[in-house]
């Protein structure tokens, strides 16, 4: 059986679009999926880059997009009071559900659908302690150990080169975004393209622009 490490965070809607529609990409197969929360923004700030809601016209095109992607997969997705937010404290709550820093995919749920499905603000704190309640953590969210374990999952994501969020890895191969998933089913099923020169070969591609020293 194979695993797949999920790399997500909870303030990216594709992230949340593709958290739904995974168990339909899998369908039928056999493997284990282990939800991993990253910083998203530690990633992009390794990378030097701006996330999508940073460049305003990118910004009111991905909200709409999104939204019409919820609609088409049947995903309820409602954009939050306010977005961007600091999603630290929604990982860490996830990640203090289970003493070895793996929350299930009912955590997660739970937790996307917290930012996601009612339109209002996902850090108000009534509701954050209302999460906190119903998520019974074995952890404390804001210890010292549930720290570590976020840090130590973003420090590592970025070791294997993950760029941004939904990531899927497995065998060593990384795929990339809610558009991604045709392509892991077909890596799962043994997609004999995935044997030959192309996935490598990309990475030898002279790169044609100047570069800023």
């Amino acid at each position: 059986m194979k695993t797949i490490t999920f790399h997500l965070d909870f303030v990216s809607p594709y992230a949340w679009l593709a958290f739904d529609a995974l168990p339909r990409a899998l369908d039928g197969m056999e493997v284990e999926v282990v939800r991993r929360p990253v910083l998203l923004g530690a990633l992009l700030r390794e990378l030097g880059s701006l996330g999508p809601a940073e460049i305003p016209p990118k910004r009111d095109w991905t909200y709409r997009q999104v939204l019409w992607l919820g609609r088409r997969q049947g995903t309820p997705l409602r954009m939050p009071a306010r977005h961007p937010f600091n999603p630290v404290s929604l990982l860490r709550l996830a990640l203090a559900t289970d003493a070895g820093g793996r929350p299930g995919a009912a955590v997660c749920d739970a937790v996307f659908r917290h930012v996601w499905e009612s339109g209002e603000d996902p850090l108000d704190p009534e509701r954050l302690a209302a999460l906190e309640r119903r998520l019974s953590p074995v952890l404390d969210p804001d210890g010292p150990e549930v720290r570590a374990l976020l840090r130590s999952n973003t420090s590592d994501a970025i070791s294997r080169k993950v760029f941004g969020v939904p990531a899927f890895e497995v065998d060593g191969r990384l795929f990339w975004g809610l558009d991604s998933l045709p392509m892991l089913r077909a890596f799962l099923e043994g997609d004999p393209w995935f044997a030959g020169p192309d996935w490598e070969a990309v990475t030898r591609l002279p790169y044609g622009l100047p570069r800023d020293r």
